[in-house]
């Protein structure tokens, strides 16, 4: 503003030439901006417009998933180009806008990219879920979920970052810290070394795949599938709806059981105790025809043997295979009913009392 335009009268008050110069700038400015807002969401309108309807003449859903991710960042981002280009003409919003530039600029790039990152992981998952390959589905879902979280965690700590050097005040303080780089670095890691042993091992994960979203795990005794996967930790449902909370570094730092690692199913067991002297082959064709007749039973393994002979019993091995954990689940309690009834309808004497 002018000298002229603070001029006060010699009582203290405002004379009425200031009062109508500030009025103007302050009308200025409104209407400059106010058009500089309005182009600006004319122009978000007619974009997106455009890219809605190529989006529609797409096969892909992907395209959906990123515009509607990006529609609203994109919008605040383009008010505010539309602001810096309204502050080159006005100098009242120069001023405010050269003092809230520095925080919002950041944010806004910050907001576009984290968008942008959801947008194609939520493309990329759609993807996926179309896929005939259950392993390799599950496979890709598990990167495209720690990767696009670790790349969300990092644009969210160099945005917040940007944001607080803006202040003054801060960025002495950051000066300061360089200025003796090496006991900061000491501070900072021994400070930060659990976040960043968590988002390692995520990233080890993503790239080693111990584990996927979906794997059937047996960790500490308590088995389950694998749910979700953080950068922090890993979520296992159990059969009984419960969800185990497990750091992701312990995937790393101990053992424990993957039964659905590689493709193919997986194979179960159910021991079965008779008394001796009754003849298997009856028993083995009557599991070998109630097996087939299970829709769980994947057809890859399937076989009744002798494990164990002991004065009083013989311990007969029912082996049998399914597609996943779920399928053997209700596959191993079948059969072992089924034989159950078989033997009482046809063998009754074979059943030992421990049965």
């Amino acid at each position: 503003m002018s000298s002229a335009l603070l001029t006060r009268l010699p009582g203290g008050s405002l004379s009425a030439e200031t009062v109508v110069g500030w009025s103007a700038q302050l009308t200025k400015a409104a209407i400059v901006g106010g058009i500089a807002v309005a182009v600006a969401m004319a122009l978000h309108l007619v974009l997106f417009a455009g890219l809605n309807r190529a989006a529609r003449l797409s096969a892909s859903q992907g395209d959906d998933l990123v515009i509607k991710e990006i529609a609203t960042p994109i919008r605040w981002a383009m008010i505010a180009i539309g602001l810096a280009l309204a502050a080159e003409n006005d100098a009242l919003i120069a001023r405010i806008w050269g003092e809230l530039a520095r925080f919002i600029q950041p944010a806004l790039f910050g907001w576009v990219v984290l968008a942008l990152v959801r947008g194609f992981a939520a493309a990329m998952e759609a993807r996926t879920e179309a896929d005939p390959d259950e392993l390799a589905a599950r496979s890709r879902r598990t990167r495209i979920a720690i990767l696009s979280r670790t790349a969300a965690f990092l644009i969210v700590f160099v945005t917040v970052a940007l944001v607080l050097f803006g202040i003054p005040a801060v960025r002495n303080v950051g000066t300061t810290l360089l200025a003796s780089a090496g006991v900061a670095t000491l501070a900072i890691g021994a400070a930060a070394q659990p976040a960043l042993k968590s988002l390692i091992a995520g990233t080890q994960i993503a790239l080693t795949e111990p584990i996927r979203i979906g794997d059937f795990v047996v960790v500490e005794g308590e088995s389950g599938r694998v749910e979700d996967i953080r950068l922090s930790y890993v979520v296992i449902r159990t059969n009984d709806e419960r969800r185990l909370i497990v750091p992701t570094a312990k995937f790393l730092d101990a053992s424990f059981q993957n039964w659905t690692r590689a493709g193919g199913g997986i194979t179960g067991s159910v021991v079965m105790p008779v008394k001796p002297g009754f003849p298997i082959a009856p028993l083995r064709e009557a599991y070998e025809g109630l097996l087939a007749a299970n829709a769980d039973w994947d057809k890859r393994t399937g076989a009744l043997q002798v494990s164990e002979a002991q004065v009083g019993s013989i311990e007969l091995k029912l082996v049998m295979s399914a597609a996943g954990p779920t399928a053997l689940g209700r596959l191993r309690p079948a059969m072992r009913e089924a034989m159950l009834e078989w033997l009482r309808e046809n063998m009754p004497d074979a059943l030992c009392d421990e049965v």
